[in-house]
């Protein structure tokens, strides 16, 4: 292997501290600093820019990667029955229709870091954050719902007083989904739209659908919220990184990879089986609740886990390319009156609306943001999300961040009929 490619791969393990510490390896790297800035041109060139720093290499190890559903493997598709709990998230609802969740769809903190680890190749650091904010803020503190709220019997004796993902909206879930509705606008957040996803394939030509393709979709589904949607809200959390992971997941999770195609390939089938789609451009028929794993199907490579860092970086090329993605505001009861808010203010200081689209200051504006939210049970256990947050903010070096001004917040009716306490009963 040339000295140039093993000196990348070295880097690999830096990137949990990108860029300071990528920088400083290849400072005494003689050849390699080139490259870099090579690289960190490449992150602001396009919505997939940072595939070239966090996979330098093409790697495919098909027995390592491949992802068996076939019969007799233990995860064949069973469809959900109308007990089981589904919602607005296609690859959780994937996981347990084929038994890597549990088939009634409530599952514990453990169990959704080690499906979404093992089936899709999440870094174990962004799945142990978002399975232990899912469990504290829409569940009973140890286990959630990928539906709405359990019924007798499902979970711990808590467990009925979560609303789970459906009812989460503007905590864990927002507006502008690339295949659901906005909840205030239809009245569910949960269920495939037919048409967003024949206008996500129809913005997506070729045969596949590529992380750039998904980021001007995004584009287009933020202005027709804005313009549809009277009590649309971009919140500092589920605006700035929910939002986002809706998108650069369905890439980065869903496509298949082969030697021919080691970073991926997004075809319309595929999609369509991660998105229970059936039909064709035109006639597409969406079956709520049946999303499924395609077979031979092969998940990104082990060497390559897609982390909180790779994340942030996919998040701020998107930002660079759409910077209303980071507009923190709403709508004002009637379309068309989006209105931000300074986020100086919001802040206290510590972020202004410019550094947002600066290094690592998105993802720590937003991850902070997420500590102050109120779960659906008080429970005490809630604490373990400041302790999880504490580690991903140390290794993204931000800024402490001591209050939200949320008030500011109050003027946008979304987040009033939202709030952070649950969705208003």
């Amino acid at each position: 292997m040339p000295r140039i490619l093993q000196a990348l791969l070295c880097l690999a393990p830096l990137a949990a501290a990108f860029p300071a510490s990528v920088l400083e390896a290849v400072k005494y790297h003689p050849g390699l600093q080139a490259r870099a800035n090579e690289i960190l041109q490449e992150r602001q060139a396009g919505a997939a820019a940072a595939q070239t720093l966090f996979e330098p290499v093409p790697i495919f190890n098909a027995a390592e990667q491949y992802g068996n559903v076939s019969a007799g493997s233990g995860h064949e598709y069973v469809a959900p029955g109308p007990n089981d709990l589904r919602g607005p998230c296609p690859g959780l609802n994937a996981f347990a229709n084929h038994n890597f969740l549990p088939h009634n769809g409530y599952a514990t903190i453990e169990q959704f870091i080690e499906a979404t680890s093992e089936v899709v190749g999440m870094g174990p650091d962004l799945a142990a954050f978002l399975s232990v904010y899912g469990a504290a803020i829409d569940g009973d503190g140890l286990s959630w719902s990928i539906g709405g709220t359990p019924g007798p019997g499902v979970g711990l004796p808590l467990s009925g007083l979560g609303n789970g993902i459906s009812g989460s909206h503007n905590k864990y879930e927002s507006d502008a989904s690339p295949t659901r509705p906005d909840l205030y606008e239809a009245g569910n957040d949960y269920k495939t739209v037919a048409k967003q996803f024949e206008q996500l394939i129809s913005m997506s030509p070729g045969g596949q659908v590529t992380l750039e393709s998904l980021t001007a979709f995004r584009s287009v589904r933020f202005d027709t919220q804005i313009a549809n949607n009277p009590y649309f809200f971009n919140g500092p959390f589920t605006g700035v990184l929910v939002q986002p992971a809706a998108y650069t997941f369905i890439y980065r999770f869903m496509a298949n990879h082969s030697a021919e195609a080691p970073y991926g390939y997004l075809s319309y089938d595929t999609i369509k089986s991660w998105f229970g789609i059936t039909g064709s451009q035109g006639s597409y028929v969406a079956h709520q609740g049946q999303e499924q794993i395609p077979n031979n199907w092969y998940k990104r490579a082990i060497a390559y886990p897609y982390s909180i860092p790779y994340f942030q970086v996919d998040l701020l090329n998107a930002a660079l390319l759409h910077p209303k993605f980071l507009n923190i505001g709403g709508n004002l009861g009637k379309t068309n009156t989006f209105t931000g808010v300074d986020v100086t203010n919001l802040t206290g200081g510590v972020f202004n609306a410019a550094g947002l689209l600066q290094g690592n200051n998105a993802a720590c504006f937003a991850f902070q943001f997420a500590t102050q939210a109120k779960p659906d049970v008080a429970l005490s256990v809630f604490n373990v999300v400041n302790k999880a947050l504490g580690s991903v903010l140390s290794v993204l070096g931000c800024p402490q961040l001591q209050h939200i001004d949320d008030e500011q917040l109050m003027q946008f009716p979304g987040y009033q009929k939202s709030t952070q306490a649950g969705i208003t009963k």
